[in-house]
């Protein structure tokens, strides 16, 4: 598990991380999310030792992470850092040689990246010759080559199509599944949503929330209701303590406004009205939740 605990770092005057503290466990993904100049890249390249705290730990199941252990780590950065006229295979081996595999091995795992990556037909070209979403998967095979002990994406899915994304899901989560810690920071929470098991938000260099998916939705949950009766559900503007949030005929959904059971009181006065359909807490998406934190 990698622990960070309370990192902070300034450039000049600007206080760029407070106190940034998370846990990214083994066998999860992650999401670290937040606008852009929160301090998700900067909190990555500490992680990696490119960049000095100012203050706070980084630890590796409790022990300070070491340069060798960094080795172990698989990293993609956000600006692509391939070499544009050296050819995918080569260079990606070449890039696992350099995390410590022998020739052979290097070769072998970047003949199976580029197959579940579909790239094994672009292998022999340069990299400036393909696609920006095909250069995309090709340097997530460089971050995997050397079967990382953890993972540190900045930004995997910039620029790729709906089934690329797809095939990339694929290989993150079957390397979660083998125990691998997961970090990885999108700006499309949607798929944040649908893929991590963690998610930390960040806003203006403080961690904002963090936590489990769900338990994250329960937190922030709880506060909006769907309710769907046979008649017009208007009569909810004249109760007390309720906030309407969205009313279209017989479909409503509200917010109680005041303490105690108002979401029973509102189901009881329903039910003395006629029949009710459905009656249900509404579940915050990431986006709202996301909103909410920052």
């Amino acid at each position: 598990m990698l622990t960070v605990t309370e990192l902070s770092r300034n450039f000049g005057d600007h206080k760029a991380l407070d106190r940034v503290s998370f846990e990214v466990r083994p066998g999860r993904m992650t999401g670290f999310i937040g606008a852009n100049g929160s301090g998700k890249t900067t909190t990555m390249r500490i992680i990696l030792g490119v960049l000095a705290a100012h203050g706070g730990t980084v630890t590796w199941h409790g022990a300070p992470v070491s340069q060798a252990l960094r080795q172990r780590f698989g990293y993609m950065p956000e600006e692509r850092g391939l070499y544009p006229k050296a050819k995918v295979a080569e260079q990606i081996t070449w890039l696992g040689r350099l995390h410590g595999l022998d020739h052979a091995t290097a070769r072998d795992n970047t003949r199976r990246l580029l197959e579940q990556l579909d790239l094994s037909e672009r292998a022999d070209d340069k990299l400036e010759e393909l696609s920006l979403g095909n250069q995309q998967r090709a340097q997530i095979a460089a971050a995997l080559v050397h079967d990382p002990a953890m993972l540190i994406l900045d930004e995997p899915f910039s620029g790729l199509d709906p089934i690329a994304i797809e095939t990339v899901l694929g290989v993150l989560r079957a390397r979660a599944a083998g125990g691998v810690p997961v970090l990885f920071s999108s700006h499309q929470l949607g798929l944040v949503e649908r893929l991590c098991d963690d998610v930390v938000i960040i806003s203006g260099g403080v961690v904002k929330a963090s936590g489990g998916r769900e338990e994250l939705r329960a937190k922030y949950g709880g506060k909006r209701f769907e309710l769907i009766v046979d008649a017009d559900a208007g009569w909810l503007r004249d109760l007390p303590e309720v906030r309407i949030v969205d009313l279209d005929g017989p479909r409503a959904v509200f917010e109680p406004t005041g303490n105690g059971r108002t979401d029973q009181l509102v189901l009881q006065a329903a039910i003395e009205r006629g029949a009710v359909r459905s009656f249900t807490p509404v579940v915050p998406s990431l986006t709202e939740i996301f909103k909410e934190a920052i």
